[in-house]
């Protein structure tokens, strides 16, 4: 018998090192113990040499399983994943038998850690620490399986510019602004048992509790029971609940109340012809801060209009304001512009003769800590904006169009258009201008090999020489 002994309840590379020994030494599952504690990898019979066997890959989808299914509490997990590795070599569909009871068992097992994963982003509860020297957050919290490791990134991105801690009985991790460490689990009485704050966060959370739309058994399911010992608004879940029905009666026989007239709605602008002839560029870049087509408006700092030319001969689209953009009034200024910028210059087109506007006139963003987002946006939200891409272009004239990216070919033409497929041909639109279809430069900018980058780049940079070409 092999006994292996991994480091830690989450080993997944310990486990992977010692599982691929065995694999190619041939040692069977029912050979193998696996425990965790100190100790060796391999405690007490080595496995013997790796026999000469033909090399076998495992599906991508297998790591992803074993790496959720190791954060499982369940004392076999080891066992099973090297078991389902064992069967692969000879079954290599095994994972897609839904049927087999070690891969069901092993699915079962990834959704409760995924499911565990997303408790823990929903229900975790910080609380500020008293006379820190740096203001400080503390949150206890007993998940349902051990997914500190893989959940924690998410409060790093959320909360980059918070120090903060989130303590378990496995494991704790800590966030000081610039690194992410690990270490020990911790008790309850490590925590803060409560701090000033919460009894702001019962009064929120009891005055929107909507007695109407009250379902017990979809909330308990939600949010069950066992994480609201951790909850400050848990207090308050029972005499809700057995409120509710008094104040939904209350609710259905009192008289509707005023509006306040401090709350009225912005006045949205009328739906102005597209087909009249009116207009200038300046008049439109004046409209736009006005615009309420849709609701992007409300979170961005203005509108951005196009810029250029009046009688420019090619019109460049792109996606939306970025942060830059939104804070500066003017098109792809950012990143995306100077990349945009130097590729222009590169194809022998220069930016002061071209008209460049983007298919969504405000910032579409999530906050992440004190950072903005970029989001990308919804069919919605371009055809609402595409109005006013209709009048730049009637306006402007452009003998060309390229759109930069997806969601610039759907403003542009109406309809979804595929990037790849499309790129490389030239399209006749019903203005009688052509038009032809790119990747927009941020997506070169999030390219993380920089061979592909510079591949891609250089592609780009021969879609704008292409572009200028097709007006000689």
């Amino acid at each position: 018998m092999t006994v292996v002994t991994l480091a830690r309840e989450t080993d997944w590379e310990g486990w992977r090192s010692a599982a691929r020994r065995l694999r190619q030494g041939a040692v069977r599952p029912d050979e193998v113990a696996w425990r965790v504690g100190e100790g060796d990898l391999f405690a007490d019979a080595p496995p013997g040499p790796a026999v000469a066997a033909t090399p076998f890959t495992v599906p991508p989808a297998f790591v992803d399983l074993a790496k959720d299914v190791v954060c499982h509490r369940a004392e076999d997990r080891f066992a099973l994943l090297y078991r389902i590795l064992w069967r692969l070599k000879d079954e290599p569909t095994l994972l897609g038998l839904r049927t087999d009871a070690d891969v069901a068992r092993a699915l079962d097992m990834q959704k409760a850690v995924n499911r565990a994963s997303h408790k823990m982003k929903a229900f975790v509860r910080f609380r500020q620490v008293p006379d820190a020297d740096a203001e400080t957050y503390v949150a206890w919290f007993e998940p349902a399986h051990r997914v500190l490791e893989r959940t924690a990134d998410f409060f790093v991105r959320r909360f980059a510019n918070v120090r903060f801690s989130i303590l378990t009985p496995d494991m704790s991790c800590h966030w000081d602004g610039e690194a992410l460490t690990f270490a020990a689990g911790s008790t309850r009485a490590d925590a803060p048992a409560g701090d000033e704050l919460e009894d702001f966060w019962r009064t929120y959370y009891a005055s929107i509790f909507n007695p109407a739309r009250l379902k017990v058994r979809a909330m308990t399911s939600e949010m069950p029971k066992r994480y609201w010992r951790n909850l400050p608004e848990a207090v308050l879940i029972p005499g809700l609940i057995a409120d509710a029905e008094r104040r939904m009666e209350t609710m259905v026989e009192s008289e509707p109340t005023t509006p306040s007239r401090r709350l009225a709605a912005a006045p949205a602008l009328p739906v102005r012809n597209p087909e009249s002839g009116e207009g200038t560029i300046p008049e439109l870049a004046t409209a736009i801060q006005e615009c309420r087509r849709c609701d992007l408006w409300r979170d961005a700092t203005q509108g951005v209009p196009g810029e250029g030319p009046t009688r420019a001969e090619i019109m460049i689209v792109g996606e939306q304001p970025g942060d830059v953009e939104d804070l500066a009034g003017k098109p792809f200024v950012g990143p995306a512009g100077q990349m945009l910028d130097r590729a222009l210059a590169e194809a022998g087109v220069a930016r002061d003769r071209l008209y460049v506007t983007n298919a969504v006139k405000h910032f579409k963003h999530e906050l992440r800590g004190k950072r903005r987002l970029h989001k990308t946006p919804e069919t919605g939200e371009i055809s609402a904006c595409r109005w006013w891409l209709d009048r730049e272009r009637r306006i402007v004239a452009p003998k060309l169009i390229v759109a930069l990216g997806g969601t610039a070919a759907a403003a542009v033409f109406g309809r979804a258009m595929p990037i790849l497929k499309s790129r490389g041909k030239v399209f006749e639109l019903d203005d009688g201008a052509r038009a032809i279809i790119t990747v927009h430069p941020s997506y070169l900018l999030r390219l993380p090999d920089e061979a592909a980058k510079a591949r891609a780049y250089a592609d780009f940079v021969e879609d704008l020489t292409s572009a200028r070409g097709l007006l000689g």
